[in-house]
């Protein structure tokens, strides 16, 4: 189990939402963080990779070099 403080106004619109829908305050919690941490995940993983490879030194491959090689050149 977890406990948040939330910041008033935050707390208030939560409060709204669960009172106007007749779900509890945790459905919203749980809606809201799992899509916050899908989107976190992504960009922290991406930018985690992006640093790995700007340290091995590998050289990038042009975007129409990919193209080509895929057959989805025009």
């Amino acid at each position: 189990m977890h406990s948040v403080q939330l910041p008033d106004d935050l707390s208030k619109r939560l409060a709204a939402l669960a009172q106007a829908t007749k779900r509890p305050k945790s459905y919203f919690m749980r809606e809201a963080l799992e899509r916050a941490l899908g989107d976190l995940e992504d960009a922290y993983l991406a930018e985690t990779a992006y640093e790995n490879f700007v340290k091995s030194g590998e050289k990038p491959i042009p975007l129409e070099v990919v193209e080509q090689d895929l057959g989805l050149a025009d």
